[in-house]
């Protein structure tokens, strides 16, 4: 059950890792995304911040 819990823990995390650092943000903040209600609202920012690429 544990391990379990590790794996799908793993699969939540990883791809914010990578994606954090793409927006200018750390990547250890990806670790916010297993707090219930605060990923929803940290994924509606980062879906709507301007991002470094981004052109004005």
């Amino acid at each position: 059950m544990h391990v379990f819990f590790l794996i799908v823990l793993a699969i939540a995390v990883i791809p914010f890792w990578k994606i954090f650092p793409r927006a200018g943000w750390a990547s250890p903040m990806a670790l916010l995304m297993v707090v219930p209600f605060v990923n929803i609202v940290l994924l509606y920012v980062l879906a709507f911040k301007k991002w470094p690429g981004d052109q004005p």
